[in-house]
Parts: C-alpha cells; structure tokens; sequence
C-alpha cells in the first residue's frame, strides 16, 4: 500500500521504447508490463515507475532531476551497463560517502549507479 504524501512512482521519456526496454532488463534485469504501444511499466526495483513514448530526454545537463540505482559491485556493473549498450558518461569516481558512475541509457535519459567506497 502507497504511503501517504511520499514518492510512489517515477516516469521517464523514452524516444525507443523497445530499445530502453531491452537495455534495462539486459543491465539490471527488469521486466515491463506494457500499457498499449506508448507506454511500459516496471515494478519492484525499489521505486516504480515507467517510460512513456516521447522525443525528450532527462539528463543532468538541461536540469533533470538524477536517478540513481545501488551496486553491491560497481565494476561489474559498469561491465553490465556497458555491454548492454549503455554509454558511460561519467566513469567510476569518488565522492564523500562512496563511489559512482553516470550513464545514459539507449533514449537518451542519464541515471548513475553508486556503490560502496573501496576498503583500504
């Protein structure tokens, strides 16, 4: 059950629905439901949400807001974001609590991955 006046669900422009689709269950392994030919949704991956068929794009650049997963192992999932046909925009760096890295996935929409800092 959603929780009072908290985020619920997250939508994202997606000029390739299918290509977006592909990459995302390849990368990260979701899966989609599809509402119609515009519109798919994805569950359980700690927030929900969907991609909806339009030729816009979020990226940090023209002011988006930044949706970020969590990796147990960055490195391989850099392998997994890349492979899959993701671009890397970002690579791996530290920041003040951990590491990350951006990417942009194959409509154009940047996210970025965070993991752990490295022990020393």
């Amino acid at each position: 059950m959603p929780s009072h006046e908290t985020i619920n669900y997250v939508e994202f422009a997606a000029r390739d629905l299918e290509a977006t689709k592909a990459f995302f269950n390849r990368a990260f392994g979701w899966t989609f439901d599809d509402y119609g030919p515009d519109y798919c949704a994805f569950s359980g991956r700690g927030l929900d949400g969907g991609f909806y068929r339009a030729d816009m794009a979020a990226t940090t650049a023209n002011g988006s807001a930044l949706v970020v997963l969590y990796s147990d192992d960055l490195e391989a999932t850099l392998n997994k974001v890349s492979t899959s046909g993701g671009q890397i925009n970002k690579a791996i760096y530290s920041f003040p609590g951990g590491r990350r890295f951006h990417f942009i996935e194959p409509s154009g929409n940047e996210f970025a991955v965070w993991g752990q800092a490295l022990e020393q």
